[in-house]
Order: C-alpha cells, then structure tokens, then sequence
C-alpha cells in the first residue's frame, strides 16, 4: 500500500460516486449529479497522487483546492495527464460549487457535461496511473 492511503481503494470510490452521478442525471437531478461528477474526479485525482507517491494529504493537500493544486502540479505539469484534464477538474468543481451552494441549480446540460468529464477524467487516470 502506497504512503496515505491505497490508490484502488480511493479509484473504487471514484467508479462508486461516478456511477451515482449517472443515476442523479438520469432523474435529472442536476445538483446530485454535478456533485457526485465532481467527487468522482476528486476521489481519482487522489487515487492519482496515492498511485504516484506524491504524497499523503498531510503533505499538502488537506483542501480541495490543495489536491487539486497538486494534481496539477505533479501530474499535468509534468504530462503524465493532459491538461485538458486539470482544466475539467476546475470547471466541475466551479459547478458543484454553484449546485451545492446557489439557489438555482446548474443545468441538465452542465450536468450531462460535469458528468462526461468526470466519465473521462476517471478513465485516463485509472488507464495511465493506476
């Protein structure tokens, strides 16, 4: 097991939180499922970290924005995840904000597309780091 924690463990969580987001936009709940799109990429991101020895959260990303910041630094910076994939990471993230937070809730559209990025952000993580 990987210092902090087991990259599977937190990738099966990932695929656990993705395929309920797909189950909350199927009953067009836009806030359910730009949540759980977001919490899927946030467990994969980990599980990214975990699987590269990044680090544990106590290294540094004990916040959302730290992991994220982290991802992006260890990860897209260095090329082992397209950028594209640090940007989705930060958009979804902006959605569940506004679907957790804001009285109005975000789109079905936004949340097709939160729950897409999330579909393809898992993917290329569990295809490339773990």
């Amino acid at each position: 097991m990987k210092r902090g924690g087991d990259p599977d463990a937190y990738m099966r969580k990932a695929e656990r939180t993705l395929r309920a987001a797909r189950a909350m936009l199927r009953d067009q709940d836009s806030e359910g499922a730009c949540n759980r799109a977001y919490y899927a990429m946030f467990n994969a991101a980990h599980a990214a970290l975990l699987a590269a020895d990044i680090g544990a959260p106590d290294d540094g990303y004990k916040t959302h924005g730290g992991l994220i910041g982290a991802f992006g630094k260890h990860l897209v910076l260095s090329g082992q995840v397209g950028a594209e994939q640090g940007r989705a990471i930060n958009q979804v993230q902006r959605l569940r904000r506004i679907a957790d937070y804001v009285g109005d809730p975000p789109s079905l559209e936004d949340a097709a597309w939160a729950v897409a990025q999330a579909e393809t952000f898992v993917a290329v993580v569990r295809a490339r780091l773990c």
